[in-house]
C-alpha cells in the first residue's frame, strides 16, 4: 500500500518538530528527498523521519549543513544512515566538536583577565597593542586568537 509508505510535509514537520519551511530548505540543499503525488503534494518516504533526526542533532553538535549533506553523500547509493553509519558519522564529528570544545575553553579562560572593554589598562592584556603594531596581522583581537588555536 503505497499510501502507508508516504508521509505529507505537515505529518514530517510536526514528527520532527520542524517548520515546513526547514523542510523545503533542507531539501533545496539536498539533504532530503520527496516526491510529488498526482496532486502535486510532496510526499516523503518514512525514513526522512531518522535523516531529519540525524540532521538536527549534527547541527545541534555545530556541525555544518555542508558536512551533514557531505556525509549523507558517501553512504551507498545517498541511503538514510542506520546505527552503524550513525555510529561512523558521530566519530568523524567528535575529532571537530573536541577542537571547538577546546578553543571555547582557552578562550573562557583566557577572557578571565581581561575587561575586554578596549581601555588597554592593563599591562598584561592579550589585547595591549601600542601604536597598533597588530594591524599588520589582521583585523580583530589577533593576540587572543593566536593564544586560542
Amino acid at each position: 500500500m503505497q499510501q502507508d509508505r508516504e508521509l505529507t510535509v505537515g505529518v514530517v514537520a510536526k514528527r520532527c518538530g520542524v517548520k515546513v519551511s526547514t523542510l523545503h530548505f533542507y531539501e533545496e540543499k539536498g539533504l532530503i528527498n520527496s516526491w510529488r503525488n498526482s496532486g502535486n503534494q510532496r510526499r516523503y518516504h518514512p525514513e526522512v523521519l531518522r535523516r531529519i533526526s540525524i540532521i538536527k542533532a549534527a547541527q545541534k553538535l555545530g556541525v555544518s549543513l555542508e558536512s551533514i549533506k557531505q556525509a549523507f553523500a558517501a553512504l551507498p547509493n545517498n541511503r538514510t544512515p542506520n546505527k552503524h553509519d550513525w555510529q561512523k558519522l558521530s566519530n568523524q564529528w567528535q575529532q571537530d566538536l573536541n577542537e571547538r570544545i577546546n578553543y571555547l575553553t582557552n578562550l573562557r579562560d583566557l577572557l578571565t583577565g581581561c575587561i575586554g572593554c578596549g581601555c588597554l589598562s592593563m599591562k598584561h592584556c592579550p589585547m595591549y597593542n601600542p601604536d597598533d603594531v597588530l594591524a599588520q596581522q589582521g583585523s580583530g583581537a589577533v593576540i587572543l586568537e593566536q593564544n586560542i588555536d
